[in-house]
């Protein structure tokens, strides 16, 4: 099936202007040319009255496995009721514009598989499997009475999302294990977390030879790692280890994003997680001890944008909600455009994501070759980031991968 959309302004966002007069032919899954007065031959005229159209948004972190803002919860939630509360959590993000997501915990190969077959309605799925970090780190939610064995570690989302591996043989395994399950990257633990219960932000979670096994494996399987780390030290050890992609960053310096920089990493930002948890998450069971932690890293949220600009690190688009806050997902601009230009958010929600997934030129473009992942938008978002707000409202066609998730033209 073929398509020709015609009567549009084209944001192409490393070109960085609306370029009117311009029109896109897409057969099957990709475009295969843009330019002006093109023949439509067989396939089917778009008129888009005008409208701006853009590539589909990329979230770098999202968790849609994690339908809880108290992660000890999801003890209770059985994988069967954890995927149908995944699957309407995905169909939220493409009803919001985004055609790629990458997951940094949670989801696997099933759920990848299901989107692909449209089973389930959502985003292009890059999983990371399950997140791995150390005894009594971010990716370990037992109580304090528990030990182990206490608990069952194969049928509750909880359990499914973490894994928690102590010294670099099991680290090694454990990576082996998510690339085994069809990761496209393993998510490793390297500071104290927010959403879990008794470690400070500033611990420093696995030992240099725990991270470095889990760099060698993900190497030598063609994929890389993402970090979670919050403070310069757990970003410093992180990137002197061969880690790709920072997941947070909130306390970064400027000697540590200058470090980054040299590396050539990505920072995976995220704003609106902390300032929702702040004002919704004690309603759904987030403790006093978990909202104090957020406190710490809130004020540097907005901050961190800057230093990463300074020093030239590539800064991705993430949300990283949990629950019933992931409605919040596209306040995230809104919030990033405290301290950046619409433009520079908008590349960091498509090319600068596509890049981080390594599908530059596939994702996050409209030129020919790339997926046809592609909005219709009600109003230019170069001077109103708005035109992403209201949960979709604003955006008159989604395309993925050239099929129509909506359309109102």
């Amino acid at each position: 099936m073929g398509y020709l959309f015609r009567n549009l302004s084209l944001l192409e966002p490393e070109f960085g202007a609306l370029q009117p007069g311009q029109e896109i032919r897409i057969e099957g899954d990709r475009v295969v040319e843009v330019g002006e007065a093109l023949s439509a031959g067989t396939a089917d005229v778009v008129d888009c009255g005008g409208r701006v159209v853009m590539p589909g948004l990329i979230d770098s972190h999202v968790h849609v496995m994690l339908s809880s803002v108290s992660i000890p919860s999801l003890e209770q939630v059985p994988l069967t009721l954890g995927t149908a509360r995944a699957a309407k959590n995905m169909r939220g993000m493409i009803d919001r514009g985004f055609t790629s997501v990458r997951d940094t915990g949670g989801a696997d190969w099933g759920l990848k598989q299901a989107v692909d077959e449209g089973s389930i309605v959502g985003p292009r799925l890059f999983i990371a499997g399950q997140a791995i970090g150390p005894t009594g780190g971010h990716s370990d939610p037992r109580r304090r009475t528990d030990v182990f064995g206490a608990r069952c570690h194969c049928c509750n989302a909880m359990a499914f999302s973490m894994n928690v591996s102590d010294g670099a043989r099991e680290v090694r395994k454990a990576a082996r294990e998510q690339m085994r399950q069809g990761a496209d990257q393993v998510k490793i633990m390297m500071s104290g977390g927010v959403a879990s219960p008794y470690d400070p932000l500033d611990s420093l979670q696995f030992s240099d030879g725990e991270i470095h096994a889990a760099v060698e494996e993900a190497t030598a399987f063609g994929r890389y790692v993402c970090a979670h780390a919050y403070t310069p030290a757990a970003i410093t050890r992180a990137a002197h280890a061969g880690v790709r992609t920072i997941e947070h960053g909130n306390l970064i310096d400027a000697e540590s994003a200058g470090l980054m920089a040299a590396k050539g990493m990505f920072l995976v930002a995220n704003l609106v997680a902390y300032y929702a948890m702040k004002e919704r998450a004690a309603e759904f069971g987030m403790n006093a001890e978990m909202l104090a932690k957020n406190d710490l890293v809130i004020d540097g949220a907005l901050r961190s944008l800057d230093i990463c600009k300074a020093a030239g690190v590539k800064v991705a688009f993430g949300t990283d909600l949990l629950g019933p806050l992931q409605v919040d997902q596209s306040r995230e601009f809104l919030l990033r455009a405290e301290v950046l230009s619409p433009l520079e958010i908008i590349r960091q929600a498509t090319s600068v994501g596509a890049e981080v997934v390594r599908m530059e030129g596939q994702l996050g473009t409209l030129r020919p070759g790339a997926f046809a992942d592609l909005l219709v938008l009600d109003g230019d978002p170069l001077v109103d980031l708005g035109v992403f707000q209201g949960q979709g409202a604003r955006m008159r066609a989604i395309m993925k991968g050239g099929a129509f998730h909506k359309s109102l033209l």
